[in-house]
């Protein structure tokens, strides 16, 4: 069985990767939703895989240190692409959270997102020119 829950957040970003005169390369904004995905059984006791008020707590931690930020400027998103967002919250996460299955960070308004299920599902991706 697998629950979830969701933040959101505001932040801007500038991809240091990305092309001279892309809009990527100047400082702009997304509105952001964060999804984390836990995998278990409910407990025989609780009937619940992961209480969702204790994934709340350790969700906003997270969150406060994302939220109306410069993403650029957080430890570990020095070049924030939806990939390394997901894989920061992963790291951030994955010692709080038992059962920790993937976690998808997504820009609504551009319909894109980035999943990620943890360092054992890494799989060499195509190269790319700097898109976000």
């Amino acid at each position: 069985m697998r629950i979830y829950k969701e933040f959101q957040f505001e932040a801007a970003h500038f991809l240091p990767s990305a092309l001279p005169g892309s809009p990527n390369a100047r400082v702009h904004g997304h509105s952001f939703r964060a999804r984390v995905t836990i995998e278990g059984m409910p407990g025989a006791d609780t009937g619940y895989v992961f209480h969702f008020d204790e994934l709340a707590r350790v969700m906003s931690e997270a969150q406060e240190t994302l939220d109306h930020r410069l993403l650029n400027e957080v430890e570990g998103l020095e070049a924030p692409t939806l990939e390394r967002i997901a894989m920061w919250l992963w790291n951030r996460l994955q010692n709080l959270v038992p059962g920790l299955a993937q976690i998808e960070i997504a820009r609504d308004s551009c319909h894109e997102g980035a999943i990620y299920a943890g360092p054992d599902n890494e799989k060499p991706g195509p190269s790319r020119l700097a898109a976000e």
